[in-house]
């Protein structure tokens, strides 16, 4: 099965591997199932459709809304539109998720802000750090 019979494109994918995970961490070896490299790469090629089609929708309705910028609500109004609301939920929440880790992430940079140390000087430490690192294992 080619990416042409499926009308899709050639530069259009997800990582194999990663798929592969997902799939294995829903259907682990224990359960008894298995999942073909032809079915990985089925599942690859309808997850693309999907996003391409979710994409399109949020883009139309940004485009509407005279933004240049595709927001999380512009998702969730495809979504509902295009008969997939009962995701929007989930995605929600995911979307709230990832706004905390961003936050956490945000402090962590604020600390080396506030730390009083120039770029270069914490350059001299993470250099320091290398070179102590490679004298024991080197």
């Amino acid at each position: 099965m080619s990416d042409k019979e499926f009308g899709g494109n050639d530069d259009l994918s997800l990582p194999k591997a990663t798929v592969q995970k997902i799939v294995s961490e829903i259907l682990p070896p224990s359960s008894g199932m298995g999942f073909t490299k032809d079915a990985r790469d089925l599942l690859i090629e309808c997850c693309v459709e999907f996003i391409t089609l979710i994409s399109s929708e949020a883009n139309e309705i940004s485009e509407k809304e005279s933004k240049k910028t595709i927001a999380c609500e512009h998702i969730t109004k495809a979504l509902e539109q295009l008969g997939f609301g009962d995701y929007v939920a989930d995605i929600n929440e995911v979307a709230n998720e990832y706004k905390e880790q961003l936050k956490g992430r945000e402090k962590k940079a604020n600390k080396l802000e506030q730390s009083g140390m120039t770029t270069e000087q914490l350059l001299a430490i993470q250099e320091a750090a290398f070179k102590e690192a490679a004298s024991r294992h080197g």
